[in-house]
């Protein structure tokens, strides 16, 4: 996004800042495309939620290798509300792979999925998500000809038990990572995506239409604080990835469509296999994935530290073998 033209960042700005202009494209689409139902209501679609930093990128990644999936992508972007029109628009349009602005390793090209189903979550009141959710996936599905849908979205654990009323045989994934490590790479990207932002307002612009308010000058807290209320202290983090865990663990404890995945197991070839089963998925085209480490940049309260340790081992005993 910090390469856009003068054109590109319009477009953005029009299409994704005006709740009008999203319900008028989408309308339009279904109009157009919405005539062809797919019959998908039944199947095993993937849902993947949790703490940004959590590894949910690279798990999105590694099972839409699998090509058993369809999911929006950079291609759709910015008339994600219309994905058939965008596909059309941005049939012949090209870009070379490129690292993302977190410089984390992780790269992406036009065809690359990513968090973009939070646009449509935030156009519509919840009795209208209801309401409208399976016909957004129709469409979805039409244009890559598919009957699975594969979504990564930080904030739709929100949303559980909205979508399974809908398609009952859905799939929850939710990360964990080794809360110490979790909490530094979190305020390493906070204090990232502050510095971005105030160098460049279109990065801060362009996170607000997508929902995203994780990190940066607009950061919204998952939970109130108790304690720890500066966004610049590691035991902020370290509290909130506390309340957002113990919150999801005690409310889907021993559900079996929701599944928690430990950030350190996913090297583990095994652990992996084990995934792509229970989701009825071909294990061979899958990529590798490696296992990094967060750099320390903060001690935590030890307190604070003790309390996770312990939850995290409360996730690991929970989560998906």
């Amino acid at each position: 996004m910090e390469n856009y033209s003068i054109i590109q960042k319009f477009l953005h700005d029009i299409f994704l800042s005006n709740n009008f202009l999203k319900k008028s494209i989408y309308e339009i689409e279904k109009i157009l495309f919405n005539r062809k139902k797919i019959d998908f209501e039944n199947n095993k679609h993937v849902f993947i939620s949790g703490l940004p930093r959590s590894g949910t990128t690279a798990l999105l990644n590694y099972l839409f290798h699998s090509k058993a999936f369809s999911s929006l992508t950079y291609r759709n972007m910015p008339f994600v509300m219309a994905p058939n029109i965008s596909s059309i628009l941005m049939k012949n349009t090209k870009l070379v792979s490129r690292e993302r602005i977190h410089k984390d390793g992780i790269f992406f090209d036009l065809d690359t999925p990513e968090s973009f189903d939070e646009v449509f979550f935030s156009t519509f009141e919840r009795n209208e998500i209801k309401k409208e959710f399976l016909n957004y996936l129709n469409l979805i599905l039409i244009q890559k000809n598919s009957k699975r849908y594969l979504s990564k979205n930080n904030l739709s654990y929100r949303y559980i038990d909205l979508i399974q009323s809908l398609l009952n045989k859905s799939i929850f994934l939710i990360p964990f990572r080794d809360p110490e490590q979790h909490a530094n790479s979190l305020l390493k990207q906070h204090k990232n995506f502050c510095k971005m932002q105030k160098e460049n307002q279109f990065i801060r612009r362009y996170m607000k239409y997508l929902g995203h308010f994780e990190f940066g000058l607009d950061h919204k807290s998952w939970n109130s604080p108790t304690k720890f209320a500066n966004f610049n202290d590691i035991n902020y983090w370290l509290e909130q990835w506390i309340k957002f865990y113990r919150h999801l663990l005690e409310k889907n404890f021993n559900k079996k469509n929701i599944l928690f995945i430990c950030y350190e197991k996913l090297n583990n070839p095994n652990f992996k296999r084990n995934i792509c089963n229970f989701l009825d998925i071909n294990t061979e085209n899958t990529e590798k994935y490696i296992i990094k480490k967060s750099q320390l940049i903060a001690n935590p309260d030890n307190e604070l530290l003790v309390e996770s340790k312990k939850l995290y081992n409360e996730l690991t005993d929970q989560c998906f073998q």
